[in-house]
């Protein structure tokens, strides 16, 4: 059943919820890339880090903690 006139609002949900963004995914459970000019220090940072060149650039890997993702530039 929708509201009379030209907007399509179902009555069912209330007014303040027909106006809100769509939900998010949670941002604490992706891990963000640290952009970094020099990876000398961030490769040093733990054991497991890997320094890897793909595609013309160089990212520090760690499959242990992905926290510890680092890209050059």
């Amino acid at each position: 059943m929708f509201l009379p006139g030209k907007r399509k609002i179902p009555i069912d949900t209330p007014p303040s919820a027909a106006f809100l963004p769509p939900l998010s995914f949670n941002s604490k459970s992706q891990t963000t890339m640290k952009v970094s000019p020099s990876l000398k220090s961030l490769k040093q940072r733990h054991p497991n880090c890997q320094v890897v060149r793909r595609k013309g650039r160089v990212y520090i890997i760690n499959k242990t903690h992905p926290r510890y993702k680092a890209r050059q530039g």
